[in-house]
């Protein structure tokens, strides 16, 4: 007997249909802008119709570019093993990405991030037991901007061994990084079978796609490196403040990268991703952890998923400015929710501030909440409903369950144990090892990772050739660096 998967939708079943039937007559009437000139080509070739820069696409295209993309994207690690399924309500979560700021551990502000941060950031993430891939989690602030994309995950390379989510910041940075990703795995063809990263590729709403992205896409497409669409619609500034036209909004954009995806590469993998937000309007701001956008997340995973495609949402990050009361409540909600929406990659653990600063000891804390969505997810097993009534009347004549056979088999598959920095212990006990609160806790737990040996060094001819393929592009931009 098995037990009852706890589920959260937010759009009525035929309503689903009826927003992707919206997004389509979006693209077909109001159409989207194309900077990109080999994007344009390529939709005109298939029979969109291209007025400058804007293209009316069909929707019969739209859905023939769908039903042609495949259904599972999965993932391999730097040594070609630990498959991350991304596919149906399976669930996974990585580390918040690009951030320019680190939460310094010291002084509990924020500041530039360094190399070394980045390198600290992946061992961390690495030893993160719920955390499926690592990410390039900040933009290092001692690096030349034009090389801060091919540095970023050089840095991951080198320092984690689980699959990256990454992305570029130049058209012409797409070839290095795969140039890195092709040394680690050994050729190409091998890159294909067993991909060990996704682009992120965000269009510009509303409705538009720069001449990067489109690249990005078409890059991926040709290379067999998954790409994860990043819409981006902003309730109330770019985007309508009514939640569900958000989500028709964000469909037309995805619809839209779809295509241009796999006109370039037909049966590439891609992923139906997002990062909305609502806009606040007393500040200006953009709260990625307020339970509106928490909902559209769901609701786009919920198209996604009736498209037949991999699914994807930034949930899992705080807007608050340290890790406090607020960080942990807005995290725990928006795990929580990804995890019962079924939504296949979750991106934003470890992130704080609208995504603008990361830090490995919200990572570790948030790591926990990962763990607590996951078995939540699991649901109430039916393993042991025929032994019900033999149980009850065991403790009865024994007198209680610790030392029964029953409890001693069964616990470690019903009760999560969360590591050390979760506190259960006693008040007193609490107390006697140093009274630390949750980010005291967190911080010791980070100290103690690092002071570890690195649990996967990269080999030392490989790590050379990868640097030399970063310090080479350095040269032929013209550009100083320094990798230590």
């Amino acid at each position: 007997m098995s037990g009852l998967r706890p589920t959260l939708e937010v759009l009525a079943r035929d309503d689903v249909e009826r927003i992707v039937g919206q997004a389509c007559a979006v693209l077909r009437e109001t159409g989207f802008a194309v900077e990109n000139g080999e994007a344009r080509g390529l939709l005109a070739e298939a029979g969109a119709e291209v007025r400058g820069d804007r293209v009316y696409a069909s929707e019969a295209l739209i859905r023939a570019a769908v039903a042609g993309a495949p259904a599972r994207v999965t993932l391999w690690d730097r040594d070609g093993e630990n498959p991350v399924d991304l596919a149906g309500r399976a669930v996974h979560f990585d580390p918040g990405s690009a951030a320019l700021n680190i939460l310094d551990a010291e002084t509990r502000r924020w500041r530039r991030p360094t190399l070394e941060d980045c390198a600290r950031f992946a061992r961390v993430a690495g030893d993160c037991r719920h955390m499926a891939l690592q990410s390039t989690s900040m933009i290092p602030g001692d690096v030349p901007e034009v090389l801060g994309d091919r540095v970023r995950l050089l840095i991951c390379l080198l320092h984690g061994r689980k699959a990256v989510a990454t992305g570029t910041f130049s058209k012409d940075a797409f070839a290095v990084m795969k140039d890195l990703l092709v040394a680690v795995r050994g050729g190409e063809q091998a890159l294909r079978q067993r991909p060990l990263a996704i682009f992120d590729c965000c269009p510009t709403p509303p409705l538009k796609w720069s001449d990067l992205t489109c690249q990005s896409l078409i890059d991926c497409a040709r290379s067999g490196i998954p790409a994860t669409l990043i819409s981006m619609p902003l309730g109330g500034a770019t985007a309508p403040v009514s939640l569900r036209e958000m989500v028709v909004q964000h469909c037309a954009e995805s619809l839209s990268g779809v295509l241009i995806h796999q006109l370039a590469g037909p049966g590439a993998p891609i992923i139906w991703g997002g990062a909305p937000s609502v806009f606040d309007m007393r500040h200006g701001t953009t709260p990625l952890a307020a339970v509106e956008t928490a909902m559209v997340n769901v609701g786009n995973a919920q198209v996604g998923r009736h498209l037949g495609l991999p699914t994807h949402g930034y949930l899992g990050l705080s807007d608050a400015k340290v890790v406090d009361h607020q960080a942990g409540w807005e995290t725990a909600q928006g795990l929580i929710t990804a995890a019962l929406a079924g939504i296949n990659l979750v991106a934003g653990p470890g992130m704080l501030g609208f995504v603008g600063c990361q830090s490995p000891e919200k990572l570790l804390l948030d790591d926990q909440a990962a763990g607590a969505a996951l078995r939540m997810i699991e649901g109430i097993s039916g393993r042991s409903a025929d032994q019900a009534t033999g149980l009850l009347a065991d403790v009865v004549e024994q007198g209680d369950f610790l030392g029964h056979k029953h409890t001693r088999r069964t616990f470690r598959k019903e009760l999560l144990i969360p590591r050390r920095l979760v506190d259960r212990a006693p008040e007193p006990a609490w107390r006697a090892a140093g009274a630390l609160d949750g980010w005291e806790a967190a911080r010791a737990e980070v100290e103690r990772i690092l002071a570890k040996p690195p649990a996967a060094p990269l080999e030392e001819g490989l790590a050379g050739e990868l640097r030399a393929i970063v310090l080479a592009d350095a040269e032929r931009l013209g550009v100083e660096l320094e990798l230590g």
